[in-house]
């Protein structure tokens, strides 16, 4: 399948937009507080805030430079606010007013016109009319001036990086890092929004790919600051339909309250903070408009400051499930009660904002496991667990599964708790509902940790309980890693059952940029594996690295005529037929009479003349009827080469130490069959894609194997990849794929009675490996 990073635009569609466009503004904010953003009119957005401290403050952003859409969709930058105005109507309640100390002000940072790194600090309450909570706001930036009544020094228009608007609780107070009495919720409104003058129009791609097979995935986590108009747009232009995953996130959904001890936890009772709930409001609106339908996914996983005490999974010495983010994330206890009904909870309120924007219920539970610590240690002991199972014995040896009661309960209390999750939402939505889980192989069916398969698959998660089982593998795809995956989906299938067409498969994810150029081509691969499988649906993880690295998925192209026949040549060549290998070579003369040369193929591609191999008028009717089933050129077939057909020389026996097809590294699992041709110290290398399965002899470091399949253009796949340093080598024979060279053949019966041979050119076809 093709597939591009696209850098920046070459040539694809454009389109205008009006500078501070409502669909391109983001909020963002310090931790406790929550804040989103959603378009509420093509000229208008709206902020919605819920604060917890005194100095509690939220900035709704506009940047110069795109930074949240993908290259081929973002708008241009332009520094240049220069005789340039941005005006609109502010309505806001339950933050500080325009007149207010500490109201409302526009954060401008840019350089200066020495090119100084400067920030500029205006009020917006000097350029308003109106009241202070519902004013007429015009900003020429040409004519801006910083302080509180606009005696300070002007801006400088034409170096602007970006700029900000604050929002803050009625109560601000920036020195004072205080608990609110309780929490405040407040919100903002620009409508009216236009912008006019020289600046006043972006550039923005436009490229609308053609749909394709592949679905997207999302999170709020990674998407909070954006608006859900932004976040659609670019899955949309860029091919992606049908069913999308949305996971909810781990640490902005949930509202919080204070503990009394000056903490801020999630209460038992479940409950979506108000900046969350209108975000998705707006999000599951526009994907019925646009034709989506999302899978919302929620996890066990939850931020890890918020979480109550008694809900955390915990290992032997009572330590808790710690992620490896920072902040750290943990996971809910499966065996706790009041933990597993206030995801129960959440799962239906997601789901039920789902129907009410005429969506169906489609709800995913997201990679359920008993965690292991960076140290080892599985955390399998929180409060739930110890006061359920009594003296539970410490695993302290996950290499071992002599624990089998315990490890098995365990299976036994995760399942029936993601169970209880889907159960929630097929005991409101009976069959409307469609159930998911994910789960993911590496860390589940990790082959030197089989305690750790034991504790978390179990029947419970079979196929009998949910309607779609999700697999994903990114660890690794990502490190090629292919024995262990390929293990793991028949693992899979022998211990859930789930057949092919319940299958869903999720591809990805590149945490870090500088990994793009190497991750994102096995990422791809692995969606094409996955549909060569048979699973019904492949999504990509995740969105926001999409747009990062500027990921196309391109469409599949089809081809009303097969390329290739596999059928062998009907005619033996004899010895007159001619075989002609080539290469292209570009030789430049110096003006010293010296040559330059550059060979511009790895490989040479062979020519042959199959003609003087005709011996009577029968071969000749053969020869026209399969030319004509061939439609001469159009279909590549199988052709035996008299003169090198065999891995053993030219035409010798092959044995199982012929060729040196690879060396093992303990992950890779697929060795493309070649020939060496030439010096051992520089061979010149043919990929062998037509070989005859038959013949094919596989060792590694010298001992038969016989563990493998023979896949599509030559590949050999080992069931367990081949040791590291392990040299893998291999016998076979082999036929030539080729074509006929020409549209066109030309026999004359005369000229064949006469004894002349005609000519019937073919030629090597190069196959893709």
């Amino acid at each position: 399948m093709a597939y591009w990073l696209a850098k920046k635009r070459e040539g694809q569609d454009t389109d205008f937009i009006q500078r501070f466009d409502p669909r391109f503004w983001t909020v963002d904010f310090p931790r406790p507080m929550m804040a989103s953003v959603v378009t509420t009119a093509p000229d208008a957005l709206r902020v919605d805030c819920e604060f917890h401290h005194h100095d509690a403050l939220a900035g709704l952003i506009w940047e110069s430079e795109d930074r949240y859409d993908h290259p081929l969709l973002s708008y241009d930058t332009n520094r240049d606010y220069a005789r340039t105005t941005l005006s609109f109507r502010w309505r806001s309640s339950g933050v500080l007013p325009l007149d207010a100390v500490h109201g409302p002000t526009l954060t401008i940072e840019g350089r200066d016109a020495n090119g100084a790194d400067r920030s500029w600090y205006v009020r917006l309450w000097n350029y308003a009319s109106g009241s202070p909570e519902d004013a007429l706001v015009s900003l020429p930036f040409s004519g801006l001036r910083e302080g509180w009544a606009a005696e300070g020094a002007l801006v400088h228009p034409s170096d602007i990086d970006r700029m900000f608007l604050s929002c803050v609780p009625t109560s601000y107070d920036p020195a004072d890092t205080r608990l609110l009495p309780q929490r405040a919720n407040g919100w903002i409104e620009l409508s009216e929004i236009n912008c006019d003058g020289e600046h006043a129009m972006l550039t923005i791609g436009d490229a609308i790919l053609p749909p394709h097979e592949v679905g997207i995935a999302t999170a709020y986590d990674d998407s909070y600051n954006q608006t859900p108009s932004r976040l659609l747009r670019n899955a949309l232009h860029l091919g992606y339909r049908d069913q999308l995953i949305h996971y909810v996130g781990m640490s902005h959904y949930f509202r919080l309250a204070p503990t009394g001890d000056g903490r801020l936890l999630i209460p038992p009772a479940a409950d979506l903070c108000d900046p969350c709930r209108l975000w998705h409001e707006d999000f599951l609106a526009q994907c019925k408009t646009m034709g989506f339908d999302p899978i919302v996914s929620l996890s066990f996983e939850i931020f890890e400051e918020h979480c109550r005490n008694g809900w955390k999974q915990r290992d032997w010495q009572g330590n808790p499930a710690l992620t490896g983010w920072e902040p750290p994330s943990t996971l809910i206890d499966p065996a706790h009660p009041a933990g597993i009904a206030y995801l129960c909870d959440i799962a239906e309120t997601f789901v039920r904002l789902q129907t009410e924007a005429g969506l169906p219920p489609l709800f995913q539970v997201g990679e359920p496991w008993w965690w292991v610590n960076a140290d080892g240690e599985p955390c399998v002991y929180g409060s739930g667990v110890r006061s359920i199972y009594a003296n539970p014995p410490h695993i302290d040896d996950l290499t071992s599964t002599d624990e089998t009661g315990f490890l098995e309960w365990l299976a036994t209390t995760l399942g029936s708790a993601v169970q209880a999750m889907a159960n929630r939402i097929t005991g409101i939505w009976g069959e409307q509902a469609v159930t998911h889980v994910l789960l993911f192989t590496p860390t589940l069916l990790d082959p030197e940790r089989p305690a750790v398969t034991a504790m978390n698959i179990g029947p419970e998660l079979g196929e009998a309980h949910f309607d779609i089982l999700q697999v994903e593998d990114y660890d690794w795809l990502t490190a090629g890693a292919e024995a262990l995956r390929r293990s793991a989906y028949a693992r899979l299938d022998n211990a859930l059952g789930y057949p092919a067409e319940r299958q869903h498969y999720m591809s990805g994810f590149v945490l870090d940029a500088a990994d793009a150029e190497a991750f994102w081509p096995l990422i791809d691969s692995g969606l094409d594996e996955a549909i060569a499988r048979g699973v019904s649906r492949t999504f990509v993880w995740a969105l926001p690295q999409i747009v990062r690295d500027g990921y196309v998925r391109l469409p599949v192209e089809e081809n009303d005529v097969q390329s290739f026949d596999d059928v062998l040549y009907p005619l033996a060549l004899g010895r007159d037929a001619s075989v002609a290998p080539e290469f292209s070579t570009s030789i430049s003369l110096t003006a010293s009479g010296h040559e330059r040369r550059n060979s511009q193929w790895s490989d040479a591609r062979l020519n042959y003349d199959v003609g003087p191999g005709i011996r009577s008028q029968a071969e000749l009717g053969v020869l026209l009827e399969f030319f004509r089933a061939r439609r001469g050129p159009a279909r590549g077939f199988r052709l035996s080469d008299p003169y090198d057909f065999s891995s053993n020389g030219l035409t010798g026996s092959p044995s199982m130490l012929d060729q040196l097809i690879g060396t093992g590294d303990g992950l890779t699992a697929t060795f493309q069959l070649r020939k060496s041709y030439g010096a051992i110290d520089e061979p010149q290398l043919r990929n062998i894609t037509r070989p005859r399965a038959d013949t094919i002899l596989i060792s590694v470091d010298g001992v038969a194997e016989t563990d493998w399949l023979l896949g599509d253009g030559g590949k050999i796949t080992f069931t367990n990849a081949p040791p590291d340093g392990a040299a893998i080598r291999a016998g076979f024979l082999f036929d030539v794929p080729v074509r006929f060279a020409e549209d066109r053949l030309d026999i004359s019966g005369a000229t064949f009675a006469a004894g002349d041979a005609p000519s019937v050119a073919l030629i090597e076809v190069r196959e893709a490996i």
